[in-house]
């Protein structure tokens, strides 16, 4: 049996608080070429998610701890649909091919993630144009701008200006 304990749940957090990207996983998968990916992931405010794609599979999402603004996007970089994990919206489910973005908002924020294996890297073609590096300023800026973002909204760097 594997469990996710509010122990866990904390030291994943504290984890994510350490790491340079704000972010930490705990993966219930054996290994990463398990055909089913699950893992708890403890995102803290100011990690940063690009608008990203997973052209093999859908994915799940679920919020165990916190809120987190879940952002679609057409290939322009249009808001298509906004969403607020753990608020409003408990899980969500999108197709193989959408593009994406999670924004966390809340310290010791932990979301559930779903999806087929196995584990690939996100590459370069599955970014949105324009948004696939890291740097701080940029990420500051990028969740600033998904902070507010609505359904309508166009994605670009010059949008970035103004955060």
């Amino acid at each position: 049996m594997k469990i996710l304990t509010e122990t866990r749940l904390d030291a994943l957090s504290a984890a994510a608080r350490q790491s340079p990207r704000l972010r930490a996983n705990h993966n219930l998968h054996a290994d990463l070429n398990d055909p089913i990916q699950r893992l708890a992931i403890a995102m803290e405010p100011g990690t940063c998610i690009r608008p990203h794609r997973h052209e093999q599979t859908w994915e799940m999402l679920s919020a165990l701890r916190g809120r987190f603004v879940v952002l679609y996007f057409d290939a322009d970089g249009t808001v298509t649909q906004r969403s607020l994990l753990g608020e409003d919206c408990k899980v969500l489910e999108h197709g193989a091919g959408e593009l994406h973005a999670v924004l966390s908002l809340d310290q010791g924020g932990v979301i559930f993630e779903v999806k087929h294996g196995p584990y690939r890297p996100i590459g370069e073609a599955d970014y949105l144009p324009g948004f696939a590096g890291d740097d701080p300023a940029d990420n500051a800026a990028l969740n600033a701008w998904y902070a507010s973002a609505q359904v309508g909204d166009r994605l670009t760097t010059a949008a970035l200006t103004r955060y």
